[in-house]
């Protein structure tokens, strides 16, 4: 299994910045309304990724009744590692998801414990947009989301997907 390492750059106008390990999900086709019946043809593998989050500027959005996009969508927001083909590793049910900083476990779970299943998001998602191969899902991250700083080194694994490094510059 490759261990993808990359650096996360602290972004600007944001003094509280969160991880949260979560899967990826690569799709290699779409459409639009996908039953979930038919949804898992449509990925064409899994990987680990890192949703970061500006939780200040989130919260501030949050009090204002704003939308969250500068908090959650920015440059670098989401490292992840290689993908790793349905064909290798079929579809992910179940593995122990972790995240560590600095060598202290901050998250762990297992994907058996996702609310929606990997079918059941492309499904509701391809409701709302036009979904197209190339296009990621993030989703499952387990408790224990918290903040990192300049200097950090954050380990992610998912089990049977993959594993990451990353260093916060």
């Amino acid at each position: 299994m490759l261990i993808r390492q990359v650096c996360f750059p602290t972004p600007p106008e944001s003094q509280d910045v969160h991880h949260e390990v979560e899967m990826v999900v690569a799709l290699k086709g779409g459409g639009k309304a996908i039953p979930v019946k038919d949804a898992l043809t449509y990925v064409y593998g899994y990987g680990v990724g890192i949703d970061m989050t500006r939780r200040d500027l989130q919260s501030v959005a949050k009090d204002q009744r704003r939308p969250w996009e500068p908090g959650k969508a920015f440059e670098r927001s989401a490292p992840m590692s290689a993908l790793t083909p349905v064909a290798e590793i079929g579809h992910p049910e179940r593995g122990l998801i972790t995240l560590s900083v600095n060598g202290e476990m901050r998250q762990q779970g297992d994907l058996g414990q996702m609310i929606w299943k990997v079918a059941e998001q492309i499904a509701y998602l391809s409701r709302f947009y036009d979904i197209a191969a190339g296009d990621v899902i993030m989703s499952g991250t387990p408790s224990g989301v918290g903040p990192v700083q300049k200097g950090d080194v954050i380990h992610c694994v998912i089990a049977g997907v993959g594993e990451m490094t990353t260093t916060v510059v």
